[in-house]
């Protein structure tokens, strides 16, 4: 009960965050995708487990693989109007109880010369997405034991 009010909690922080800049909402043109960054106290199985139903959950990709030798969860584009979107997430361990998961969410929207890559989230926004995920990592452990 209290993680999906949690859940929903951040949810809607997350819409506002960006309703917030929806004057510049996807203007800016990017030439590669960003990465960001974050560090759990959790084994990889459980991060990438968490990832991949956050990321259905969202539906910020469509058909979510988890590749378990790789360390990788990786989706196919949703298009939604004029806009795709998919994600990518590595896990790395860095020591025996912490691993560093990168997140890249490409966004492209459809131009007179195709699909140019655009801004959508900010750190603000990667953020929330982060603690959405932390919270399902805690759901994957708890169901494992």
């Amino acid at each position: 009960m209290i993680q999906e009010v949690t859940r929903r909690g951040l949810f809607w922080m997350a819409v506002l965050c960006l309703a917030s800049c929806a004057g510049t909402f996807g203007s800016e043109v990017l030439s590669r995708p960003e990465e960001y960054r974050q560090v759990y106290e959790a084994k990889e199985k459980y991060i990438l487990k968490a990832v991949a139903g956050v990321l259905e959950e969202k539906k910020m990709g469509k058909n979510v693989a988890i590749d378990y030798a790789g360390n990788r969860v990786d989706s196919d584009y949703v298009v939604s109007g004029e806009w795709r979107t998919r994600t990518h997430a590595r896990v790395k361990r860095i020591n025996w109880k912490e691993c560093e998961l990168t997140l890249v969410v490409t966004t492209e929207k459809k131009t007179d010369k195709g699909w140019e890559m655009r801004r959508l989230l900010r750190k603000e926004q990667y953020d929330t997405l982060f603690s959405v995920i932390e919270l399902k990592i805690y759901e994957e452990m708890s169901r494992m034991y």
